[in-house]
């Protein structure tokens, strides 16, 4: 097979169809921006979980003066009660779950609301004594919650017990729907860009119908006749997917490593590292998808 010939056949074919290339050209930018924005999404989950999940804590909360929990029916916990609570949680029976627990009184926790809430008009409304103390505990297994429920609950003084894990388990489940619904978005865009693909490569055979007839009668291979034709369809998705890296590149830099990471400390973003990985995949995928159904579909066009 003469490459210089083929490739020449397939500018021809680029020349002629430019409208048709811009408009596959922007399908798979868009569609292939929505998958990694999607990928980027689950990985951004992963890492948050990962971070979050081995910080989450137990709160073992102590009944305050308007505690309606039947533990809490004499009222605040009293001093022996909460020395009963901080001696269970040093019990050899609970030591193998627990990594480290401490205690917060109604100033500590007054002082790290006031932190959390600074510049909101809620923290004036609250005073210490409206707080309810309570143990904090790190376990060695954050999965392993529920001793810690079981061996509070009913325990006089002791209000409710609460993991924050569940709070967490809300907000994941959020950006799972959001990342899911990107890749569904990215799905059907691929689709449009297959589907799109597949037609200009047989708008373009039609338009050169009588140059193939005549390829036919001199004897060229359908392998020698359909090589340009997937060239086609493989560059103009070359460039889309190009396009589409740069802009997961462009997003990563600059929304997320220039303004969301700065701005929130307490979040592991993801970062140019992972864009890296991201981009190849994309390339790779335009690729392969626009050379499948650009080869369909002039096998397909040569048959009828």
């Amino acid at each position: 097979m003469r490459f210089a010939l083929v490739w020449s056949e397939a500018l021809n074919g680029l020349r002629r169809n430019v409208s048709m290339v811009i408009s596959v050209v922007l399908v798979t930018f868009i569609s292939l921006t929505f998958v990694g924005t999607a990928v980027l999404m689950q990985m951004q989950v992963g890492q948050m979980k990962n971070y979050w999940y081995d910080r989450a804590q137990v709160a073992v909360y102590l009944c305050t003066d308007d505690s309606a929990a039947e533990s809490c029916a004499g009222g605040a916990a009293t001093e022996e009660q909460i020395a009963a609570v901080g001696e269970q949680l040093d019990s050899d029976t609970l030591a193998p779950y627990i990594q480290e627990s401490y205690f917060e009184d109604n100033d500590q926790a007054y002082a790290n609301f006031q932190q959390q809430f600074e510049g909101n008009d809620l923290a004036d409304l609250v005073t210490p004594d409206q707080l309810p103390q309570a143990f904090w505990v790190n376990l060695v297994d954050p999965s392993q919650s529920a001793v810690i429920s079981e061996a509070f609950s009913g325990v006089a003084g002791v209000e409710t017990v609460t993991d924050q894990r569940q709070y967490l388990d809300q907000i994941f489940s959020v950006l799972n729907i959001a990342s899911y619904a990107a890749i569904g978005i990215a799905g059907l865009m691929l689709v449009a860009a297959v589907l799109l693909i597949a037609t200009t490569i047989r708008l373009s055979a039609y338009s050169r119908r009588k140059e193939l007839g005549i390829m036919r009668l001199v004897g060229a291979s359908n392998r020698f006749i359909q090589t340009p034709f997937v060239l086609e369809g493989v560059f103009a998705a070359l460039i889309g997917s190009i396009l589409a890296g740069g802009a997961i590149l462009a997003l990563v830099h600059f929304v997320v490593s220039g303004y969301l990471a700065p701005r929130m400390l307490f979040i592991s973003f993801v970062d140019l590292g992972d864009a890296v990985i991201v981009v190849p995949v994309l390339l790779a995928l335009g690729m392969v998808l626009a050379a499948l159904s650009a080869n369909f579909a002039i096998k397909r066009y040569l048959r009828i």
